[in-house]
C-alpha cells in the first residue's frame, strides 16, 4: 500500500488566516483518480498549523464552472464539485470529515466508519468555518480548525507540537456532476469509490 507524507507548515501564534501566504505552502496533490474514467481536474490541498489556535485548510481546484447546488450544513456536498479532507487526529480510530462544495457548504461528522457518525455541530453546537472563492479557472475553499473544536468533539484535549503525526487524506469528487469522478491524494485501493476508509490515508507531521 502507497503511503503518502505530507508535512503541515506551522506558523506562530497571532498569524490571522487571511494572512497566510499559501503560495509559501507546500502542497498534496490530489492526483490519483481512480474508477471512473474521462475528467481529472487537478487540485491542490494545503494544511498548515498556526500555534494557539489551530488548523487552517486551503484547497484549490482547476474548474471554471463547479456544480454547487447545495447551500447548508450536512446538505450532500458530495454531489456537487467538491473537495474534502478525512483525518484522523488522534490515533483513536475516529475521523473526521470536512466536505465542502464551492459555496462554502460543509458536510462534517466525526466516527470510526462510514456509517456510525456523528454530526459535528450535534457535538459542539458549531461547525468549522468555510469560505469559498470561484475565480474564471478555478475555486478554492478555506476551512479553520481550532483545536478548541477539535478537543469538544473528540472528548480531549489535542495537543501539537513539532514532530506530531497523524493520518488523513485528501479528496476530490462529484457523484453526480456531468462527468462523475473521484480523485485523492493518497491511493485508495477499493473496488468501489470509498473514501470512508482510513486504512488508506496517508501520513501528516506537523514541523
Amino acid at each position: 500500500m502507497d503511503t503518502g507524507i505530507y508535512h503541515v507548515k506551522s506558523f506562530p501564534a497571532g498569524t490571522a488566516a487571511e494572512s497566510i501566504d499559501w503560495t509559501a505552502v507546500p502542497a498534496a496533490e490530489v492526483s490519483h483518480y481512480r474508477w471512473y474514467e474521462g475528467y481529472t481536474p487537478a487540485v491542490s490541498a494545503k494544511l498548515v498549523f498556526v500555534a494557539d489556535f489551530g488548523f487552517v485548510l486551503h484547497m484549490e481546484c482547476a474548474e471554471s464552472t463547479p456544480k454547487a447546488d447545495y447551500h447548508s450544513y450536512m446538505d450532500p456536498v458530495y454531489t456537487d464539485s467538491c473537495m474534502e479532507f478525512f483525518a484522523d487526529w488522534t490515533g483513536d480510530g475516529r475521523y473526521i470529515n470536512l466536505e465542502m462544495n464551492a459555496c462554502g457548504a460543509l458536510l462534517s461528522c466525526v466516527g470510526a466508519d462510514r456509517h456510525a457518525r456523528t454530526p459535528i455541530r450535534d457535538i459542539c453546537g458549531s461547525i468549522f468555518p468555510v469560505a469559498a472563492e470561484v475565480k474564471a479557472a478555478s475555486w478554492s475553499v478555506t476551512a479553520l480548525i481550532p483545536l478548541s473544536m477539535l478537543a469538544a468533539i473528540l472528548g480531549r484535549p489535542v495537543k501539537i507540537t513539532a514532530g506530531y503525526t497523524f493520518r488523513a487524506n485528501f479528496y476530490k469528487c462529484g457523484d453526480d456532476t456531468a462527468i462523475p469522478h473521484y480523485g485523492m491524494w493518497n491511493p485508495v485501493g477499493t473496488e468501489k469509490p470509498d473514501f470512508h476508509r482510513p486504512e488508506y490515508f496517508g501520513t501528516l507531521i506537523v514541523d
